[in-house]
């Protein structure tokens, strides 16, 4: 299992670090994992996509089915 660092102090020093450690955090959730291997599976180029591309689909997804 993959592990990510939040920085509980106030030490965040802005809008990047504070979406790194958002993207991490989704990243190993089992959500994110079980629509990764979904898309992955379907052969469409998705691997070719960085995290923060992936991540920010997966949000862009989940709000949209949310909005249904």
């Amino acid at each position: 299992m993959s592990s990510f660092t939040v920085k509980s102090d106030s030490g965040l020093k802005g809008d990047a670090d504070i979406w790194n450690n958002l993207k991490q955090a989704i990243a190993i959730s089992s959500g994110f994992r079980r629509w990764q291997n979904e898309r992955v599976h379907a052969g469409n180029g998705f691997e070719a996509l960085n995290l923060d591309e992936q991540v920010q689909l997966y949000l862009r997804e989940t709000l949209e089915t949310l909005a249904y």
